[in-house]
């Protein structure tokens, strides 16, 4: 299972993956708002998203867990 951790403190604005949903690299998790900036975060590893530990409004601290990523 690979990690997905935020890189900064943040707001999260919005999910974008579900659960069980098959991403590929490149493609965007969830969006962070951080003084009026949009920054996604981005699928490095391809796989299918096991767990998201985010949901819109809350706020995330930098190294949170955001998603678990079973890798193909």
């Amino acid at each position: 299972m690979a990690e997905v951790r935020a890189e900064i403190a943040a707001n999260v604005w919005q999910v974008i993956a579900e659960e069980g949903q098959t991403v590929a690299e490149g493609d965007e998790l969830v969006i962070l708002e951080s003084m009026k900036m949009e920054i996604p975060v981005i699928v490095v590893i391809p796989g299918v998203v096991r767990e998201l530990h985010v949901e819109p409004g809350q706020q995330v601290q930098e190294g949170d867990l955001i998603a678990l990523i079973d890798e193909n």
